[in-house]
């Protein structure tokens, strides 16, 4: 087996997919890396059934080599899993896994066990800690222990005694790091820990130890490191700020921390506030880059590498985890060749030890050559295109990106689908002609397209979107593209959809010229005055005329040459949706909204009686459509759209979890909207085509 010059390893939550998270162990194995710890997130998943499947996928493909690769639960807590029970977990996983398990010991966090009602002291829990240790070691020896209740039979183990499973502290108080240093095998140290205050710690953890006549260099030290991989370090450091998880890290971190890495705690208590009222835009402003450089790893995959050098040789972390703030595939593959390339990096310092994981002297700023990254980086700029450092291909490459960022493609759905149910429904009633067909549907898409370029705007210059706003595409905020061409985009498909506009006048007539005209002066007045009524709680009700009504009928006319009142009672379960994609959105943004001073709907109504108002808008679509069936003005085989109850299934539960106060459910309410409108309207045009196919 391939194994890294230098130890280091790969840390994850019991989160997601346990076949996706079994891959990435199977891939960190492979790539050489030391170990995968998979830690507990409370109310997600359980650690030890990952922990499990995980070692479980290593037995198979090895060839029980007790030196391998190793998996270790990181960690386990005895107040939520009795001591018993783990010394039950730990044989277990060594029968499957020889030799090769490691099991972290710490207390979580008192304020997950207080929201479970289980008490926690503060020296109590370190009793308990060193307690648990002790009966765990017993029992793996074969030992009884006594019954915790008087008069009843001894506690006898029934496993053969385990191969050597280390018991690692994790925990960050001062007594626990004394503990450790006398009785555990390992310390873990927490995720968002800084170069010095972690130095502190392992300083005291090597006293500790030889204070109880250990050898500290006998004591692994490991410790979880947040990383965020990106194409620059600017926009790592971009993204981290947008991610809730970051932010409430960030809220969390001790005064000593703080204080070591030179921040004053009043910048702590401002982030956690805005984090506790969950508002996670103002929080994400808050922090600072130094804050992020100082406690976690942002950057490229190369400056990740760095950086876990850094707490390598200036703590004197012996096996550095990587731990991606983003838990999926691209991050994990981005932080496994991070690690390969951390393995490479020459030894700032020499080691003091044969066994590398044990803990180097702590070097100086002059050892490690200024590259510690003890000191903040330097700001970038926060233009990106302004970079000369790029390549041409590379700069092209950015600023199509750029372009197809700020188009939001994904969001075309809402336009296209109105335009081809009414030709659909042209088609059915035997009057259907391609070419004005297709040059609706261009023209509806492209005043779309310019719709979401000039909204992006306005919203960028009334301070609405900012970097860390979580849903705007920040292709103007990153600097990627300037206002002025954003604008001259704008006004591109504005300008093409004219051309087509005018190209559909000679095939039907003046009336197009009516339809297009306020299609865009709708479009443009979304946010950009004089209109600006999204701003004047106008929003939901126009856009469910503009992209309802207007667009079917329209399509329609297009398609055909005539007018239908069948195409407007088609045209309303259609608006019904898309006003949903909207209302989602600013039910969602009502917060951000309010502190720009922007009156949207859902902002004025309140909280409550949006969210009645979104499920009314989704429910209302499947009735009217159902309505016009029992009315025999659409055929029943528009019913299909019952295929889609569920994406509406997923979009009920997000709405009602939002409703209750849990704003991150509905923090992508609107792309799930977007997908339900999308699997509708696609089912009714397929029950409306299939009409006419069955002679129904």
């Amino acid at each position: 087996m391939r194994m890294l010059a230098r130890p280091i390893g790969l840390g994850l939550a019991a989160r997601g997919d346990v076949d996706e998270v079994t891959g990435w162990a199977r891939r960190a194995r492979d790539q050489g890396l030391d170990s995968i710890w998979i830690h507990d997130s409370y109310f997600e998943r359980d650690g030890v059934s990952f922990t499990t499947a995980i070692a479980q996928a290593i037995a198979e493909d090895d060839d029980g080599d007790e030196a391998g690769f190793r998996v270790a639960l990181g960690a386990a807590n005895p107040f939520t899993r009795h001591p018993v029970v783990l010394a039950m977990t730990g044989s277990a996983l060594d029968e499957i896994l020889p030799g090769r398990i490691v099991m972290g010991i710490g207390t979580g966090l008192p304020l997950r066990l207080k929201q479970m009602g289980i008490p926690y002291e503060p020296d109590a829990a370190v009793e308990g800690v060193s307690r648990a240790m002790d009966d765990i070691r017993a029992l793996w020896a074969g030992e009884r222990l006594p019954s915790a209740t008087p008069g009843l039979p001894p506690i006898q183990p029934m496993f053969p005694p385990p191969h050597r499973i280390p018991l690692v502290i994790a925990a960050y108080r001062r007594a626990f790091v004394e503990l450790a240093g006398q009785k555990a095998d390992g310390y873990l140290a927490r995720p968002a820990e800084s170069i010095p205050s972690l130095r502190g710690i392992l300083e005291r953890l090597r006293a500790s130890a030889t204070a109880a006549g250990r050898d500290p260099l006998a004591i692994e030290t490991a410790g979880y490191l947040l990383s965020l991989v990106d194409k620059s370090r600017r926009e790592a450091l971009n993204r981290a700020k947008r991610e809730p998880f970051v932010i409430y890290m960030m809220s969390v971190l001790s005064d000593v921390s703080l204080r070591r890495a030179g921040f004053d705690q009043e910048l702590r208590d401002r982030i956690a506030a805005a984090w506790r009222a969950e508002d996670y835009t103002t929080a994400g402003n808050l922090i600072p880059d130094e804050l992020l450089d100082a406690f976690m790893l942002c950057g490229t995959r190369d400056e990740v590498a760095a950086g876990a050098m850094a707490f390598h040789a200036g703590a004197g972390l012996g096996l550095p985890l990587l731990q991606p703030v983003l838990q999926e595939d691209r991050q994990v593959d981005e932080l496994v060749a991070a690690a390969a390339l951390y393995a490479d990096l020459p030894e700032p310092v020499a080691a003091v030890a044969a066994d590398t994981r044990a803990i180097p002297v702590a070097p100086t700023s002059a050892d490690v050559g200024g590259a510690a990254m003890a000191e903040p980086a330097p700001t970038d700029a926060p233009s990106l295109a302004g970079d000369r450092r790029l390549g041409t291909r590379e700069r092209a490459r950015r600023r199509a990106g750029a372009v197809w960022e700020i188009l939001r493609p994904f969001s075309f759905t809402a336009s296209g689908i109105p335009v081809i149910a009414g030709g659909a429904l042209a088609w059915v009633d035997g009057a259907f002609a391609w070419i004005p067909f297709l040059a609706a549907l261009a023209a509806a898409i492209l005043l779309h397209a310019g719709t979401n370029i000039v909204n992006e705007v306005y919203d960028v210059r009334k301070g609405i979107d900012s970097i860390t706003s979580p849903r705007a595409s920040h292709a103007i905020v990153k600097g990627r593209m300037t206002e002025r061409a954003a604008l001259l985009s704008a006004g591109t498909a504005f300008g093409l959809a004219i051309a087509f506009g005018l190209g559909l006048t000679l095939l039907r007539g003046p009336a197009i010229l009516g339809l297009g005209a306020i299609g865009l002066v709708l479009g443009w007045g979304y946010t950009a005055p004089p209109l600006e009524y999204k701003n004047r709680a106008l929003g939901i009700p126009i856009v469910f005329l503009l992209m309802g009504p207007l667009m079917v009928v329209g399509g329609y006319f297009a398609a055909s040459g005539a007018w239908s009142s069948t195409a407007f009672w088609l045209s309303v379960p259609i608006g019904l949706l898309t006003a949903a994609i909207l209302h989602g959105n600013e039910w969602r943004d009502i917060r951000e909204d309010t502190r720009a001073g922007i009156s949207t709907l859902s902002a004025r109504i309140g909280r409550r009686w949006a969210h009645y108002g979104y499920v009314a808008l989704v429910l209302g679509a499947y009735m009217v459509l159902a309505l016009t069936v029992i009315a025999d003005v659409l055929p029943p085989a528009v019913m299909l759209v019952v295929f889609s109850l569920p994406w509406l299934a997923q979009v009920i539960r997000s709405a009602e979890l939002g409703a209750t106060g849990q704003a991150r459910a509905i923090a992508m309410i609107d792309l799930q909207t977007a997908r339900l409108h999308l699997a509708f309207g696609t089912l009714l045009v397929v029950g409306l085509v299939a009409s006419k196919a069955l002679g129904a």
